[in-house]
């Protein structure tokens, strides 16, 4: 009698959402930090989402924007931004926008998302969003994630997932994170992951040479597009979005993001391991 084959295949490595996020009582705060290129994209993927979650019975998401850079002539185009705009907050404009539109009562700040903002304990959200354009302002938001782990472990908006995204002209890349490790229920078809790194200690080297490009101001709006491509921060949006869209539809996450190459249509997927 021949014996019965046993499966030894390893299963697949996958992340189960956090249950709070997916049945609230109450809307889920995010933090959405930086108000340019992918920021401007992001905020209103955010409210066309939030707004698609209160069909589905979810109350959905208060945002928080901070930024506090003004709105000038090289940010339009690029950017969501009008020459009626000129002079502004960033963050100003973008949510005065978005709550006139979706009737939403979305919060900006002119200020930057710092250890000076978050040191008498404000910043803290479910979710942080990071759309910056330096390494120094995205290791100094791991750091402020950090501390919040420590301090909050019973607070109702505690750090859960951090999502980051990054570029140069045509290439970048949108990297989803825990803040420290999430319960993971036990399972016999995967295996859950509790912990997915933050991309300052994943790609840390990445990071470090990516900041060796130029970063000075653009003068122009021709000279801001000779850095950046038009469309690179929308692409990134879209599959950032998507990556939280299915957080918060399916519960479960088989990638973490992905490395995107604009001028070669290429993605390489970032899996969950």
């Amino acid at each position: 009698m021949k014996k019965k084959a046993i499966n030894t295949a390893p299963l697949t490595a996958v992340h189960i959402v956090h249950k709070e996020l997916l049945q609230p009582s109450n809307p889920i705060n995010i933090n959405l930090i930086g108000a340019g290129g992918t920021g401007s994209q992001m905020l209103t993927a955010l409210a066309r989402m939030s707004q698609a979650l209160n069909g589905l019975n979810h109350p959905g998401f208060v945002v928080t924007l901070f930024d506090d850079d003004r709105v000038q002539s090289p940010n339009l185009a690029r950017q969501l931004f009008t020459s009626a705009e000129l002079g502004q907050y960033k963050s100003v404009a973008l949510i005065n926008r978005i709550n006139r539109f979706f009737g939403f009562n979305w919060k900006a700040e002119t200020e930057k998302y710092d250890k000076h903002y978050c040191s008498i304990a404000q910043g803290m959200a479910p979710i942080t969003i990071s759309c910056v354009d330096t390494v120094k302002a995205r290791f100094e938001i791991a750091e402020i994630l950090n501390l919040y782990k420590k301090n909050s472990a019973s607070h109702r908006d505690k750090p859960l997932y951090w999502m980051d995204f990054g570029n140069s002209k045509e290439t970048g890349q949108v990297v989803l994170s825990t803040v420290g490790d999430i319960k993971q229920p036990t399972s016999k078809l995967f295996a859950p992951q509790a912990n997915l790194p933050y991309i300052t200690e994943e790609y840390k080297d990445l990071l470090i040479q990516s900041e060796l490009g130029d970063n000075t101001p653009s003068c122009s709006l021709a000279e801001a597009l000779a850095k950046q491509d038009l469309f690179i921060n929308s692409t990134l949006v879209d599959f950032g979005a998507s990556l939280i869209w299915q957080m918060f539809r399916e519960g479960i996450l088989f990638h973490k993001g992905l490395f995107l190459n604009l001028k070669e249509y290429r993605t390489q997927p970032l899996k969950v391991a």
